[in-house]
């Protein structure tokens, strides 16, 4: 049997990008435990439509 773990993947969208009317999303895929991080991430990454670094918060 597959063992069942706490990980589950999550989406990060920009924050800033709906204010700036150019169309398009910045959106990352990556991983979290959930046991250690129920709340929902806030990581900055690298948006290549508005060409800086941006906060992307957890969707869904």
């Amino acid at each position: 049997m597959a063992k069942r773990g706490n990980r589950v993947q999550v989406i990060l969208e920009c924050t800033e990008h709906k204010g700036s009317g150019k169309p398009g999303t910045s959106r990352y895929i990556t991983t979290k435990n959930k046991k250690n991080t129920p709340d929902r991430l806030e990581v900055k990454k690298f948006n290549p439509i508005l060409k800086k670094m941006t906060v992307h918060k957890e969707i869904k």
